[in-house]
């Protein structure tokens, strides 16, 4: 239970900042990357940076697809049976999972969730340069406020007590 509503929390700052801004700093693929950080609290700044590059790479990498096969096209719940624009956009969908997998793995930023917002791009949902903007701001207001919400327990509590790997056992033996 713990888990859920800390990912909610965090995913409720976004959606303050979204409600305020009236931009959309909250979309599908922050979700998943909100659970992963109330799931794996004890991931370290690694992982966090890891997750708003993936978000970085998903979003140009959609963006590039979008602009060279379907630059004004927009995913709608119904479009014509083999319409050009549907193989435009499938298209661009699929060259922008191509090169966000590519580049996530090529940039050691690998993060699931930033294959949907590849997507979410791509598909011309947020498609305007600055939408990726947001796209990465978000990812990045998403981390640092599971990075101050750490720090403020460790002080409030003392310190967090987490697993430790059987190196990190051996190394502070010595």
């Amino acid at each position: 239970m713990g888990t859920s509503l800390y990912a909610g929390f965090l995913f409720g700052v976004l959606g303050f900042v979204a409600w305020i801004s009236g931009q959309p700093f909250i979309f599908p693929s922050l979700g998943p990357s909100a659970f992963v950080l109330a799931f794996e609290r004890h991931g370290g700044r690694n992982r966090t940076y890891r997750m708003v590059g993936a978000h970085l790479v998903g979003g140009v990498a959609g963006l590039l697809a979008h602009e060279l096969l379907a630059p004004g096209v927009a995913f709608a719940a119904a479009s014509p049976d083999l319409s050009a624009e549907g193989l435009r956009l499938a298209a661009s969908g699929v060259l922008s999972l191509v090169l966000t997998s590519w580049g996530m793995i090529a940039t050691d930023m690998k993060h699931p969730p930033a294959c949907a917002t590849t997507l979410i791009v791509s598909l011309g949902l947020l498609s305007e340069p600055v939408e990726v903007a947001i796209i990465v701001a978000s990812t990045a207001i998403l981390v640092e406020t599971h990075t101050n919400v750490l720090r403020l327990f460790e002080r409030v509590v003392g310190g967090l007590s987490r697993p430790t790997t059987a190196g990190e056992e051996a190394e502070s033996t010595e």
